[in-house]
């Protein structure tokens, strides 16, 4: 065996089909193309998304801001859910959402300032408003900020 008689198996190669070269090969004169028009030209292809001189579709459509890829989104408690508390407890993510007060824990926990306090906590979470803050320190309580 050498390289100069090197062959394919039989049957794992077919000629490519030869479209118009005449009316004998069952592929002539229009050579599978139809009859007139833009496709049946030379170099007649229609970009993606062309609707024959109509505005497209893309450019009927408004654009709408963009998602910034940074984005933290934030689960809202206000100081006012805390009361379902007891007194001196630690609260954290995992007792947020074991009270039902955060869906998830898989999202950061931000603690807002609406409503009032009369009990002293200690709450870890991933950000406090000023405000907040300053009602959970007065009412004897302490903050943490977890990252």
């Amino acid at each position: 065996m050498e390289l100069n008689n090197l062959r394919p198996s039989v049957g794992s190669t077919k000629n490519r089909k030869r479209i118009g070269r005449g009316t004998g090969s069952g592929h002539g004169k229009t050579a599978t193309k139809g009859h007139k028009g833009q496709k049946a030209r030379s170099g007649g292809s229609i970009k993606a998304g062309f609707e024959g001189g109509q505005m497209p579709l893309q450019r009927r459509l408004p654009k709408r801001g963009f998602t910034p890829l940074d984005r933290v989104e934030f689960s809202l408690v206000n100081i006012s859910q805390l009361d379902a508390f007891e007194p001196g407890s630690v609260i954290d993510v995992t007792s947020l959402v074991s009270k039902g007060l955060v869906k998830s824990d898989r999202l950061a926990v931000k603690i807002l300032g609406n409503g009032d306090i009369t009990k002293s906590f200690k709450v870890s979470a991933n950000k406090f408003s000023q405000t907040a803050k300053d009602k959970i320190i007065a009412a004897g309580g302490s903050i943490e900020e977890i990252a």
